[in-house]
């Protein structure tokens, strides 16, 4: 690039580049005659997309069954990729987050942060109101105690039953086990808000939307994040 500077060959703002000028962010720049694209601060700030996961797919890049994958349907990107933030199991549906910064993924899944998950649950048959205080109590798993922090019932026809749930971590189909741990199938799981982020009803199956770039700064800010991508 030095050598192409002092041929003559780089300009900037339509005059001849020197070697060790400073330039602005808005200036242009052209090698040989065609532009440059230079990245800013603003490039480098982390995206964030909202997922509306049907089921029937993987949240992994690779799959030794060949199923379908829910990064197959994400926007490509260049020097970076879309990391999610947190899984749902092939069978649950709902809102997956996926972003470029892996500190703001790394914040928004580890324990210690408690962000809430909400799902709304359909099951076969209506839960009794001691069935109702153990989930919010605790129930015991394979794997240490799980509980609800709110469970509300929330309508529905015939058998089928739905409930809203809220919790604060996301073991490996804990929503299922805990109501499979009190004899109750889960016909039917939707994933409605991670953290910040809620299921918008506009988004439909299959599709994403992206969170623009002004909330993901202040949701950065707020959480004392830099803007690092990964």
């Amino acid at each position: 690039m030095e050598a192409a500077i002092a041929a003559g060959r780089v300009m900037i703002g339509g005059k001849p580049a020197t070697l060790g000028q400073r330039v602005a962010a808005s200036e242009r720049i052209s090698l040989d005659g065609r532009p440059i694209r230079t990245e800013t601060a603003r490039d480098r700030e982390p995206r964030v997309l909202l997922y509306y996961k049907p089921a029937g797919e993987i949240v992994s890049r690779d799959d030794p069954k060949g199923r379908p994958s829910v990064f197959d349907h994400l926007p490509p990107l260049r020097g970076a990729q879309w990391i999610a933030i947190g899984r749902l199991d092939f069978n649950t549906s709902g809102l997956l987050v996926f972003t470029t910064s892996g500190d703001l993924a790394n914040h928004l899944m580890h324990p210690r942060n408690e962000f809430e998950r909400e799902y709304a649950v359909r099951v076969a048959g209506q839960l009794s109101e001691d069935q109702i205080r153990r989930l919010k109590t605790g129930i015991k798993l394979r794997d240490g105690p799980a509980r609800f922090e709110l469970i509300e019932p929330r309508g529905g026809e015939g058998l089928n039953r739905w409930y809203q749930v809220v919790l604060r971590e996301g073991r490996n189909r804990e929503v299922r086990r805990m109501f499979e741990a009190l004899g109750l199938k889960v016909s039917r799981l939707i994933r409605v808000r991670f953290g910040p982020f809620t299921l918008s009803p506009s988004l439909h199956r299959g599709k994403w939307e992206e969170v623009p770039g002004r909330a993901v700064r202040g949701l950065v800010a707020n959480l004392g994040l830099g803007s690092r991508s990964a």
